[in-house]
C-alpha cells in the first residue's frame, strides 16, 4: 500500500459532507460479495464520490469461500485494502483481536444503530466497535407463485400445511416440491437447520440458554428440526446428494423447482433470473396460533484496516456508510439486504418487502451457531453443516447427532462441561 500524505484537515462536518484533498486519495475496499461488482460500480461508489472530492473508492471482491483465506494472506503480508468487509462475530472479532481491524469506538456515526445491530461487529463485552452494520438477511421460503396458483396450493403456515404442499406438488409431478441439495453442505444448515429451527429453540431464548449452558445440543429443542429436515428428503428430487447450491438456484429460476428454501440474499438475483411471479412465506410454526421466529441475521458490516495509510478518508467512508443516504441506496439496490441503521428504509422491491414485514410478526433471532459457540474445535458452525446433511440423507438418527454435537461443544466449551 503506497503512502499518501492527506493535504486537508476533516472536521465533524466535513466527515459527514464534503471534504476535499489537494490529491487523490484511493481507497479499496475487500469483500466477499463479488455478486455486488456492478453496484458499487454504478452506484454507491458515484454517490459517495459526488460529495467527497479528493476521495476514490475501489471495490475489489474475492470469491466469497475464498475471501477469508485471502484476506488473512493480504493482511498478513500487508497488503489489503483500506476498508473490510466484515462477517458478522467470531470471524471479525479475530482479525479484531489480531490488531487487522481498528476500534471504531470514536466514530460518532455509530450511535445510528441500535445495540443488537452493533453487537455482531462488537467485542463480548460491548466496550469495543470494529465494524459499521450494513444489513441483515432474514430466512424463510421463496415459492413459484405461477406453480401454486396453477396447483391451487395457498401459502403454508404450519408444519402440517407446508408437508401438505410438498406432497401436492410431488404427486403433480410438474415440478421438482423444493430445490435444495447436499453437496455443498452449508445450504443444509444455513437454509435448513437454522431457517427452521428457531420455531423449535424459541428463537433468542434458546440461543443464549445454549451460550449460557442452560440448554444442551441434546435438547429436544436442538434434535428435533433434525427430525423434520430427514422429512424433507423425499421432495428434493432425484440426485439432490450432488447438487450445488449453483444447480439449485438454476433449477428454481428456471421454474422447475415450486419452493426454495431461501435467504433473502437471492432476491436480487432471482428478479433477473425468473420470469415467473415469485412469492415468499416464513418458516412454518408447528401448531396454528404459535409465536413464530425468524432468523433476520445481522450479516454484513464494513471496518477499517488497522494499518491503513489513509484514516481519514476512511472514517470519512464509513461515516457515510452509517448515513440514510447509503441505507436507502444498498437497501432498494439490493434488495434483500436490510439495512440496519435506526432510520427506517423504504423499500420498493415487493419479495423484500415480504420478508421484512415478518419482522413485525415474529420474533427476530440471528443463526445459533455463529456467536461464541464456533471458536473452538471442533467449530460447531461446520459440525453443524454435517449433521444437517446426515439428518437429510437419514445417516444419523437426531438423537445421534445431538449427542455428537453436544460432545464436541462440550470438549471445548467450560459453560457446556457441566
Amino acid at each position: 500500500m503506497k503512502r499518501k500524505t492527506l493535504k486537508a484537515v476533516l472536521t465533524a462536518t466535513t466527515l459527514t459532507a464534503t471534504a476535499s484533498w489537494a490529491d487523490d486519495v484511493t481507497l479499496t475496499i475487500e469483500s466477499w460479495r463479488n455478486d455486488d461488482l456492478t453496484l458499487w460500480q454504478d452506484k454507491i461508489i458515484p454517490a459517495f464520490e459526488a460529495k467527497h472530492p479528493g476521495i476514490r473508492v475501489k471495490f475489489t471482491p474475492s470469491a466469497p469461500p475464498e475471501y477469508n483465506a485471502v484476506l488473512n494472506s493480504k493482511l498478513d503480508a500487508g497488503s489489503a485494502g483500506d476498508l473490510i468487509t466484515c462477517r458478522p462475530f467470531d470471524a471479525s472479532l479475530a482479525l479484531f483481536q489480531a490488531g487487522h481491524l481498528a476500534d471504531l469506538g470514536d466514530l460518532d456515526a455509530m450511535s445510528n444503530f441500535s445495540d443488537v445491530a452493533k453487537s455482531a461487529w462488537q467485542t463480548d463485552d460491548g466496550s469495543s466497535s470494529f465494524c459499521v452494520p450494513m444489513a441483515s438477511v432474514i430466512h424463510g421460503f421463496i415459492y413459484n407463485a405461477d406453480a401454486f396458483a396453477e396447483l391451487g396450493i395457498e401459502v403454508p403456515k404450519t408444519e402440517a400445511d407446508f408437508f401438505a404442499a410438498l406432497e401436492k406438488i410431488s404427486e403433480d409431478g410438474s415440478y421438482i416440491p423444493m430445490a435444495m441439495g447436499t453437496n455443498d453442505q452449508w445450504e443444509a444448515a444455513t437454509m435448513g437447520y437454522n431457517n427452521i429451527g428457531p420455531n423449535y429453540w424459541k428463537g433468542e431464548n434458546g440461543r443464549r440458554a445454549l451460550i449460557a449452558g442452560e440448554q444442551k445440543l441434546t435438547d429436544e429443542a436442538w434434535t428435533a428440526p433434525y427430525a423434520t429436515l430427514a422429512k424433507w428428503s423425499p421432495y428434493l428430487g432425484d440426485g439432490y446428494e450432488a447438487q450445488t447450491y449453483p444447480d439449485s438456484q438454476n433449477l428454481f429460476t428456471l421454474g422447475r423447482a415450486a419452493i426454495y428454501p431461501a435467504g433473502s440474499w437471492e432476491i436480487s438475483g432471482f428478479n433477473t433470473l425468473a420470469d415467473f411471479k415469485m412469492g415468499a412465506f416464513k418458516p412454518p410454526v408447528q401448531n396454528a396460533g404459535d409465536t413464530c421466529y425468524i432468523s433476520d441475521h445481522t450479516d454484513i458490516g464494513i471496518g477499517m484496516n488497522a494499518s491503513t495509510d489513509n484514516p481519514e478518508a476512511a472514517k470519512a467512508f464509513l461515516t457515510w456508510v452509517a448515513s440514510p443516504e447509503f441505507a436507502a441506496i444498498f437497501g432498494n439496490a439490493l434488495p434483500g439486504f436490510f439495512p440496519l441503521s435506526k432510520e427506517p428504509v423504504e423499500l420498493e422491491d415487493p419479495l423484500a418487502k415480504e420478508f421484512v414485514s415478518w419482522r413485525g410478526e415474529c420474533e427476530s433471532t440471528i443463526r445459533s451457531t455463529y456467536q461464541i459457540l464456533s471458536r473452538g474445535t471442533p467449530n460447531l458452525e461446520n459440525e453443524t453443516w454435517g449433521a444437517s446433511v446426515a439428518a437429510i440423507k437419514g445417516t444419523a438418527s437426531p438423537e445421534e447427532l445431538g449427542t455428537k454435537l453436544q460432545d464436541g461443544l462440550a470438549s471445548w466449551y467450560a459453560p457446556q462441561q457441566n
